[in-house]
């Protein structure tokens, strides 16, 4: 374990978030965006040009969404009696990891949650892994009542003060044959680890990692930011109900998400754990155990979530998601091996893509808006271009099915006010791409920490297939 993190931070730092950018990345960098520009100015043709490529992209993501669409077909529940036949002694040994910081509101309901976990305990092991400057919060673990298996485990002071050097700290002292990340808000299916280790055992040792869905539990007419709730929830749905499930069916990498993330112990041990520099560790990790010729699959029993809240919450935390999303393109795009084209194309078609179209959202809308402004006051119809608008809707619709499905199978409703508001959240994104886009000059590894508190108590209504496990608890 000590050679991988040596190798992400030392000897190998290329392959680390801990280098921004290299010269050559900077440079060429500078000169594409000099000659778009110029380009665009200088030579009408060629800024036609550079703007039938943007059309074409446009088409280009929503057909790639649509046969997301197709691709995510649901597969029948899994099976869980091969596990259950075993006898529990013979059971992997599972190491659940919680790496919290400032967590003493929640921390009660967290160990609650965990307590529940549906896994033989003589075959649990579980750290609370808590910074060492962190006094109120390992207090409050110490004091705590807690399951057998759930111990309390300090992380050493040292840089970067981050999630990931805590996660690797953890897996310095892992025992288990598997492990899997929570976080403090965290409440997982009590059978997810079950049917996690079922598939790992079925598929073998190529299948390094498993993520789980995450969902959003709204919180109805108390929340104080319904509009955010309800599009956060619908983006988490479309991502973790269709998108994810679809790459892993089509055997392509994937950005993982930050939390609900399963691992073969002796896998990411050999891949130097996560990257202590990338504020989204999980983003960079999903495609660093492609690279090393591992594959990744999802599983169907899910975490629920709050959401973020208000816009002085939410916006920290998309501000901090959006700059690690940049730490890692910068990060793979500086090295080939590994990928191959079907690497490259995922990138670009989830990383790639949610950087660009948070960067441009504003800009677009903003340009409707002029033209059509300009137009009224000149007494005349807008003109819009008909390629142009007849791409731009394209891309809309599809993004709005991808959330309707997701939404409509983790519970929930999209409907068509949600839609139309999401082009108002659409140019939110923009402004947390700024704020990702300064602090990634300036304060790159700083991590922007999202406070939660507890949830009042909340009934989940039990659903048909990955939630029933819940019932049986």
């Amino acid at each position: 374990m000590r050679r991988g993190r040596v190798a992400l931070a030392g000897a190998d730092a290329l392959r680390s978030a801990r280098i921004t950018l290299t010269l050559g990345q900077g440079m060429s960098l500078a000169i594409l965006s000099i000659v778009i520009v110029a380009a665009a100015h200088v030579a009408p043709i060629s800024g036609s040009a550079v703007l039938l490529g943007l059309q074409i992209g446009f088409l280009s993501l929503a057909v790639w969404r649509l046969y997301l669409l197709w691709s995510s077909r649901r597969r029948p529940s899994p099976d869980l009696s091969p596990m259950r036949s075993t006898p529990s002694d013979s059971w992997p040994r599972y190491t659940v990891v919680a790496a919290l910081y400032q967590e003493t509101a929640i921390l009660p309901q967290l160990i609650q949650r965990l307590s529940e976990i549906d896994y033989p305990h003589d075959r649990l092991e579980g750290f609370l892994a808590l910074e060492a400057h962190d006094v109120a919060t390992i207090e409050a673990a110490q004091n705590l009542a807690r399951p057998s298996w759930l111990e309390v485990l300090i992380v050493p002071p040292g840089a970067p003060k981050t999630k990931p050097r805590a996660l690797n700290h953890a897996l310095s002292r892992c025992s288990g044959d598997f492990i899997t990340i929570y976080d403090a808000e965290d409440d997982p299916d009590p059978l997810q680890l079950q049917e996690a280790a079922a598939r790992f055992i079925r598929e073998g040792e190529s299948l390094a990692c498993l993520q789980a869905p995450l969902r959003i539990r709204r919180r109805g007419k108390a929340s104080p930011s319904p509009f955010l709730d309800r599009q956060f929830a619908a983006e988490y749905a479309a991502l973790f109900e269709v998108t994810l499930p679809a790459m892993s069916r089509l055997g392509l990498p994937f950005p993982l998400g930050g939390t609900s993330n399963h691992f073969r112990v002796p896998a990411l041990r050999a891949l130097g754990g996560w990257d202590a520099w990338n504020v989204t560790e999980d983003a960079d990790l999903g495609f660093r155990v492609w690279r090393a010729g591992y594959r990744l699959g999802v599983i169907d029993r899910p975490t629920y979530e709050p959401p973020p809240g208000p816009l002085h919450l939410w916006l920290p935390q998309r501000t901090r998601w959006l700059k690690g999303y940049l730490q890692t393109l910068a990060v793979h795009t500086r090295y080939a091996g590994g990928m191959g084209w079907r690497g490259w194309t995922a990138l670009a078609a989830t990383v790639g893509v949610g950087v660009t179209s948070a960067a441009i959202h504003a800009v677009c809308v903003a340009w409707i808006f002029c033209l059509a402004l300009t137009s009224v006051v000149a007494g005349r119809l807008p003109a819009f271009s008909p390629q142009g608008t007849a791409v731009l809707v394209a891309g809309v619709i599809a993004a709005w099915l991808l959330k309707h499905r997701g939404t409509r199978r983790a519970g929930g409703a999209y409907g068509l006010g949600d839609m139309l508001a999401s082009l108002v959240y659409w140019c939110l994104l923009s402004l947390a791409f700024v704020h990702a886009a300064i602090r990634l000059v300036f304060e790159p590894h700083h991590w922007d920490k999202t406070p939660h508190e507890a949830e009042p108590d909340v009934e989940i209504k039990t659903l048909v297939g990955a939630d029933a496990g819940r019932a049986t608890a």
